[in-house]
């Protein structure tokens, strides 16, 4: 029986996202990580197997971590809600947002590995099926006005905000709710 791994994937893919989040995801390499967390770069590797692996698992955990209460809410029914999980959600995780909002997936790989390509396609299907779920329950809504209210207002209400190093101001709320309201007709 084989010793406990002493730094867990998520050690590891914290250390690559405070890295990313201090220089750049350019900075982020093997050994910066296995320096960072005191290991030894081979079992970065060994755990690993590349740089673009450990980075595009990163940016699938990053994904996975906002997906899930803006599913969540559109599960609800609350688009609202929804449109208004970006700005919290980058409150909430600076960093994270920072690397999914500045930074291209294809940017911070190389290759895509193909060990995770079933995993990349399936991870919006959540979104897709809340989505799906939304407009069904809610007919008078179309989708790409859904899509608009909740996906494209938020995410540029937050660029200009997280490319300046900031968290997008609380006032934002309240823009991005009045346009949910006024693109989806909502009663106030």
């Amino acid at each position: 029986m084989g010793r406990p791994a002493k730094f867990t994937e998520e050690r590891i893919l914290d250390a690559a996202l405070a890295i990313a989040a201090e220089d750049g995801p350019g900075a982020v390499t093997m050994t910066a990580v296995g320096a960072r967390l005191g290991a030894p770069t081979g079992s970065l590797y060994h755990r690993f197997g590349s740089r673009d692996l450990l980075m595009a698992r990163l940016w699938m955990r990053c994904v996975r971590n906002f997906q899930q209460g803006f599913g969540t809410a559109l599960r609800a029914g609350d688009a609202e809600a929804a449109a208004l999980h970006t700005p919290r959600w980058c409150r909430e995780h600076p960093d994270e947002a920072a690397l999914l909002v500045l930074h291209r997936r294809r940017d911070l790989a190389a290759k895509w590995p193909a060990a995770l390509s079933e995993d990349l396609s399936a991870l919006n299907t959540e979104v897709i099926a809340a989505l799906d779920a939304f407009t069904a329950a809610h007919p008078r809504i179309d989708r790409e006005r859904l899509v608009f209210a909740v996906i494209d207002v938020p995410y540029g209400a937050v660029r200009r905000h997280l490319m300046a190093r900031r968290p997008p101001p609380p006032q934002v709320d309240d823009l991005i709710k009045a346009t949910c309201r006024a693109v989806l007709s909502l009663e106030s």
